[in-house]
């Protein structure tokens, strides 16, 4: 016979799938429940969880349970990027400027002309060639960040640089701590290789590093996974002191570092990276995706010596090496000062579109750097994100709630639209289409 929190549960599935029960109602409270259907509160608590773990809830503190859109794409267009032609994209950040397909043209025929080109046919060495990973070094030099080529791995990509990253120092069952809201691809290398997350709270300028203390006194942390600059997707950049306390806590805790440099190039003259205060135990990962174009799947891992025989092992156990084709694209490009002049132009870019949103979203919350891709859209209690989202899906515009970002159970209801991927006249039409959905939902 079916347990009867099982029958309360498969009620409330149907009526949700059904449309009986629709995106954003608020359910009876545990105790409403428990009353109902006269069960216990830990029954009524069992149901919920159940129903959240099917996708068809989700519990916020202080507020109650809320019905999902269920019709929205699985993790909001973030875990898979299928987008319809006709659709605006403010979901991914791809920015690439006009000229750069003549570019690729360019360098091409330059590389088909030159030197051995049956080298490119070949295996390379695991972590690059010499040659080229000097000049990702240079090209990384900046003030106090001085890294050795000696060091530094050549990878398919920043996402390629965090898997081998988690894939060579880290085991099943470690507990890394994070951001309450962070970047999604880590949160996925977490699920796929068993890390246990543990979410940091943040304030206005960055993380509760008080918190990141207390954390580290109660639980065996290994490792912490931050992006100091430009942070995605609240755009904080962390201060000088900040980057130093968090040095010291790593230091006294023995934690690894994995520090996500993947937006740096947007910011002018920011604090050194967290490898330059705890260069012992910082992995630093980038990559040249948003810099210069994401069809290049070409990054750079900089590591302590200790860590790079496992991460070189965890490079050819993924990939065995980076396509040298595009690796000597890469490297020619920033010999040529071809990379610092597009991201000279890419920072003027995000700039005009930051102030386009501006514009357009007047009074509107919002949480952005003024140099960034993307911005943080918090919405009022009476506004459900879900909403909001499938509302604009049906007006030709994609963007993403808080979930994919999100690791804690409870989801702040906010809009993480992306401002790179589209023209600037599309941008202004599109962040009108969201400002009027945001509006007629809260209205609603």
């Amino acid at each position: 016979m079916k347990a009867r929190y099982k029958a309360i549960v498969d009620r409330y599935a149907d009526e949700i799938r059904s449309g009986a029960l629709a995106a954003g109602t608020r359910l009876p409270t545990h105790r409403q429940l428990s009353a109902q259907e006269h069960v216990s509160l830990a029954t009524a608590t069992r149901v919920y969880a159940e129903l959240e773990e099917m996708g068809l809830v989700s519990g916020e503190v202080g507020r109650g349970t809320f019905v999902k859109e269920i019709s929205l794409p699985a993790g909001h267009g973030i875990d898979q990027h299928v987008i319809a032609t006709d659709m605006l994209d403010l979901n991914f950040n791809y920015p690439s400027l006009p000229e750069q397909g003549e570019l690729l043209r360019e360098s091409l025929r330059q590389l088909a002309m030159a030197g051995d080109i049956d080298s490119y046919l070949r295996y390379q060495p695991h972590a690059g060639k010499m040659s080229e990973r000097e000049i990702m070094a240079s090209y990384l030099t900046n003030g106090p960040f001085r890294p050795s080529a000696d060091h530094l791995l050549i990878v398919n990509g920043a996402q390629h640089g965090l898997a081998v990253t988690v894939m060579g120092l880290l085991n099943a069952g470690d507990v890394v701590v994070v951001d309450t809201l962070t970047y999604p691809g880590f949160k996925a290398l977490a699920a796929l290789y068993h890390l246990e997350l543990i979410a940091l709270p943040y304030g206005a300028d960055g993380p509760d590093l008080e918190a990141l203390r207390t954390i580290c006194a109660t639980r065996h942390v290994r490792a912490l996974y931050a992006i100091p600059t430009l942070h995605n997707p609240l755009g904080w950049v962390l201060s000088h002191d900040q980057r130093q306390t968090l040095a010291d806590i790593a230091r006294q805790h023995d934690l690894l570092i994995i520090e996500d440099g993947s937006y740096v190039f947007l910011v002018d003259d920011p604090a050194p990276p967290l490898a330059v205060y705890a260069p012992e135990r910082t992995v630093y990962v980038m990559g040249f995706s948003k810099n210069v174009a994401t069809g290049l799947r070409v990054g750079a891992v900089v590591c302590p010596a200790q860590y790079q025989p496992a991460l070189e092992r965890a490079i050819r156990a993924t990939a065995w090496n980076t396509p040298s084709l595009m690796s000597a694209l890469v490297c020619g490009w920033i010999q040529e000062g071809t990379v610092a002049r597009l991201e000279t132009l890419k920072r003027q870019d995000a700039r005009q579109r930051q102030a386009v949103a501006r514009e357009v979203l007047g009074a509107m919350p919002c949480i952005a750097h003024p140099a960034s891709y993307f911005l943080w859209l918090p919405l009022s209690d009476e506004t459900r994100a879900d909403r909001v989202v499938k509302g604009l899906m049906a007006h030709d515009v994609s963007v993403s709630t808080a979930e994919p970002f999100c690791t804690t159970s409870s989801v702040p209801q906010a809009i993480r639209v992306a401002l790179g991927s589209v023209s600037i006249e599309t941008l202004r039409e599109a962040l009108s289409r969201v400002k009027a959905a945001i509006e007629l939902e809260r209205f609603r």
